[in-house]
């Protein structure tokens, strides 16, 4: 049996925090490569020392509390971000909330009395761009300068590059939302994925011979629309599909909705959460002059969907348990 990944948060006893612990910190929204190299930084110290390895991040992301009336495209929201730190191999997290009083909080302060006084860490990992405190003071060279004389070891880690573009949160997002899957899962290193219950539709694939689990996704979600081949958890099994993300030009443009086809599943799926890997990226959303037009190309989408999801047996992230 694995671990379990324990969470900590500002209102966790001091008692139930284990001393000694290395962290790895950053917002790690998405858990991509740059954050996971970090992550395995920190868990490498954490093997030397015989200490455990925890990721410590923000809650809510702190572009959120700066600009809480600019939408956010959030790769990871909070369980999601702690079910992918989770399934790292990190012996949990610490959950900190960013508020105004946290935002107050200077880089000095922060180091002192939240990393060496409550959490007591020996050992920090950071990305080469990480910055924290009130005005962005605190940085990788400010706890590279501070370790002698607090005792603790630093690591900084470098950026990460594919084919010479760097790794980040904000160019996954501008490939999701040009439906380039294929570069986004370079970034990432897994699919991405979103988390949702199953809600009731219009029925109309039912009535098309493609009955569907629909998901209503964040309203700030910036995936392109459009047809996906996908890879559904539900519990432990893994089921294949097709789905469609958009409006439904062909029938009410409405509000955005995610709508999953598995290929072969019979059952109801009504109020359960499931797990939604999208692997490739079909084509746009179309408008179409018949129903018989839109089921044709539905067979041709699920055909190409199949050959893509044979192509990526076992295409799909890994998750943990939050203990």
């Amino acid at each position: 049996m694995a671990p379990s990944f324990t969470v900590i948060r500002d209102s966790t006893p001091a008692s139930a925090i284990p001393r000694g612990a290395v962290v790895a910190m950053g917002n790690f929204d998405g858990v991509h490569l740059g954050h996971q190299a970090v992550i395995e930084a920190a868990m490498k110290m954490g093997r030397a020392h015989g200490r455990p390895a925890l990721a410590l991040t923000f809650e809510p992301h702190p572009r959120r509390f700066f600009s809480p009336n600019t939408p956010q495209f959030r790769l990871t929201d909070e369980r999601a971000k702690l079910r992918r730190l989770a399934g790292t191999g990190l012996a949990g997290a610490v959950v900190m909330t960013f508020d105004k009083a946290r935002a107050g909080t200077s880089a000095q302060d922060f180091i002192h009395h939240d990393l060496i006084g409550r959490l007591g860490v020996s050992g920090i990992a950071v990305g080469y761009d990480f910055h924290f405190g009130k005005g962005r003071v605190g940085s990788p060279s400010l706890l590279v300068n501070e370790a002698p004389r607090l005792g603790i070891e630093v690591d900084v880690q470098p950026h990460v590059d594919i084919d010479e573009r760097p790794v980040s949160s904000s160019a996954i997002r501008i490939a999701l939302a040009e439906g380039q899957l294929d570069e986004a899962t370079a970034m990432l290193g897994a699919p991405w994925f979103v988390t949702g219950e199953v809600i009731h539709g219009e029925k109309r694939g039912r009535d098309l011979g493609f009955p569907t689990a629909n998901i209503r996704l964040d309203a700030n979600c910036g995936l392109k629309h459009g047809i996906y081949a996908v890879r559904v958890g539900r519990s432990d099994r893994r089921l294949d599909g097709v789905a469609s993300f958009g409006r439904r030009p062909t029938f009410d443009n409405g509000a955005p909705l995610l709508e999953i086809f598995l290929f072969g599943f019979k059952g109801d799926l009504y109020g359960e959460e499931l797990d939604c890997a999208f692997i490739g990226f079909i084509r746009e959303e179309l408008k179409f002059d018949s129903i018989e037009a839109l089921i044709r190309q539905m067979d041709a989408d699920s055909a190409r969907a199949r050959a893509m999801l044979a192509a990526a047996p076992n295409a799909f992230p890994r998750l943990g348990t939050i203990g």
